[in-house]
């Protein structure tokens, strides 16, 4: 039946093509590797296409014998705002999203966030996605390539997210309701290739990764680690007896013996699978992992050798320090300060030191333009989904959640059990003009405005953002466990309202914040000056342009 959909599934790969990017850094800690015992995943959305609106999709009983679409590029600019009563597919930016099938309906769906991708949802199951890739340049890569697009199947990494949060109440079971999904109807390579999910739920962080065809694998991370994924798939070595902490596919040491790819003599727990069914060594992803691990781990990092430039590093570390929200942060907002790739330097940062760049360095080559940072200008969006086992359903998950660059955003607490988000999280588009309304194209305008004289820009950012985030830090904790309280005293209704206004009311005080903010920044860096006093460039600027005082 898979073999039905080939031709189909081509045609919407290739319309398509323009629209993939391959960007996002994700990470995962395990509870004890949090100094508050939580366990956070996290996702920097870097698309170049992505549809930022935000919506809580509601939960809902179904009826026996219901169905529920299958469907290929949802997440496309499509309104899901009445969803599930209505929701027109063929209404997307390039009317390629399609019902593709259907799929047997449980009796009960939970209540999640969805966006670019659908990210947390009531239960406090939190979901991240950072697609990988096959390098083609070789002759084997090019043979896996064709495996997997010749047994193309019709679940994208959209869909399987969206059904997991819907149906899933951990983080082990959102890992096996995608892997049932992918070996009953087959990976789709819509949302750019192969791909590696960080979720958690609390008490577990798994990361999980989707090769394409019928295979998958999944391994827990230990409870006191940090893991990181950067555009390539990380697994490699598991031990398929560790039915605690590794699953897979059926097939998954079947298929690379059949291909020839692996000598049937290799025992299960040698196999590195990234390599055999992802292989990737580009730059573009390893210097990232390196960045990631070494902020957390640099003494471990530096004992064994690994520097930034190695083709594989430790699929975890344990962090040096207990790490907490704002450690986390600091790391999804680096561009590499303080070492020899440092952004802020050189010509490319111009004389106010910015990071920002608008073209990368080559996802397939080990050379580089300049280097890709875990920061970036295009990102949708910034999600730290981060709960806590100890409190009940409803209270325990809750998004950090910021639009655009993170060095340049801010991050307010949202939960899934919420009622109502504000309307700016729904307006707007990319493909549209700016509008004040709109929360990501007022996060945008920080970012823009930042660029202007970026060196002392940042300073306002931080000197604003920090005390009202360290208060945020403080009250937020405070706010959960007193919601909590109500919930086991029965008072259900009242624990959620009190986190439902808490959300809403610190969203849009931050919006109405940052548009004053980019205003603020326009008017006091505007036509290179601050404040319209002269501001000459850095002498080192002029060295690097070549500039000297003309003579009489």
């Amino acid at each position: 039946m898979r073999k039905s959909w080939l031709v189909l599934m081509m045609l919407v790969v290739v319309m398509l093509a323009t629209t993939i990017s391959y960007a996002c850094t994700i990470v995962g800690a395990g509870n004890k590797a949090m100094a508050d015992g939580s366990t956070v995943i996290t996702h920097n959305d870097d698309s170049t296409s992505a549809d930022f609106r935000l919506w809580i999709i509601p939960e809902a009983d179904w009826s026996e014998g219901s169905m529920r679409d299958i469907v290929l590029d949802s997440h496309d600019y499509i309104d899901f705002s009445n969803f599930p009563k209505s929701v027109d597919y063929t209404k997307n930016r390039n009317g390629n999203a399609m019902v593709v099938g259907q799929m047997p309906q449980v009796a009960h769906t939970y209540r999640y966030f969805h966006s670019r991708y659908s990210f947390m949802n009531e239960k406090g199951v939190a979901i991240s996605e950072s697609t990988g890739g096959i390098d083609t340049s070789t002759e084997y890569g090019k043979k896996v390539a064709k495996y997997f697009s010749d047994n193309e199947g019709i679940i994208d990494c959209w869909y399987a997210q969206d059904i997991a949060l819907e149906r899933s109440a951990s983080a082990r079971e959102a890992v096996k309701v995608m892997g049932d999904l992918v070996e009953t109807y087959g990976w789709s390579n819509v949302g750019g290739g192969p791909e590696s999910m960080f979720i958690g739920d609390g008490k577990d962080v798994w990361l999980a990764e989707y090769y394409g065809a019928d295979l998958w694998v999944a391994v827990r991370i230990p409870d006191n680690a940090f893991s990181v994924t950067a555009n390539r798939l990380r697994i490699m070595e598991v031990d398929p007896n560790d039915t605690a902490n590794v699953m897979y596919s059926k097939n998954l040491f079947k298929t690379a013996v059949e291909q020839g790819w692996v000598s049937k003599d290799l025992p299960l727990n040698q196999w590195k699978l990234a390599e055999i069914y992802s292989p990737n060594d580009s730059l573009y992803a390893t210097r990232r992992e390196w960045r990631a691990l070494d902020l957390v781990a640099p003494n471990y990092m530096k004992a064994n050798n690994y520097g930034p430039s190695e083709l594989r590093y430790p699929l975890w570390v344990v962090p040096e320090k207990a790490l907490t929200i704002d450690d986390i942060w600091k790391i999804k907002a680096d561009y590499y300060e303080g070492t020899p790739y440092d952004l802020t330097k050189g010509a490319a940062a111009g004389p106010w030191g910015d990071p920002l760049r608008y073209a990368n360095s080559s996802k397939t080559e080990r050379s580089a333009t300049w280097e890709r940072s875990i920061n970036m200008h295009r990102t949708c969006y910034l999600h730290i989904g981060q709960t806590k086992a100890w409190l009940p359903d409803p209270i325990k998950g809750v998004s950090w959640y910021g639009y655009g660059a993170p060095d340049t955003t801010y991050l307010t607490p949202l939960w899934a059990a919420m009622t109502k988000l504000p309307d700016f999280y729904t307006i707007g588009s990319r493909y549209e003009g700016f509008r004040r309304d709109s929360g990501w194209w007022v996060n945008t305008y920080v970012q823009q405005m930042a660029e202007l004289h970026y060196n002392e820009a940042i300073k306002d950012i931080r000197n604003l953002r920090a005390p009202k985030m360290d208060m945020l830090y403080k009250v937020t904790p405070q706010v959960q466990e007193l919601a909590g309280q109500l919930y086991r005293q029965g008072k259900t209704k009242e624990a959620v309202a009190l986190i439902d206004n808490y959300g809403y009311m610190n969203a849009v005080a931050w919006n109405t914040e940052w548009l004053k903010l980019g205003d603020y920044l326009l008017g006091r860096y505007a036509m290179g000056y601050i404040n319209f006093r002269t501001t000459p460039y850095p002498q080192t600027w002029n060295d690097t342009i070549g500039f000297t005082t003309p003579q009489r």
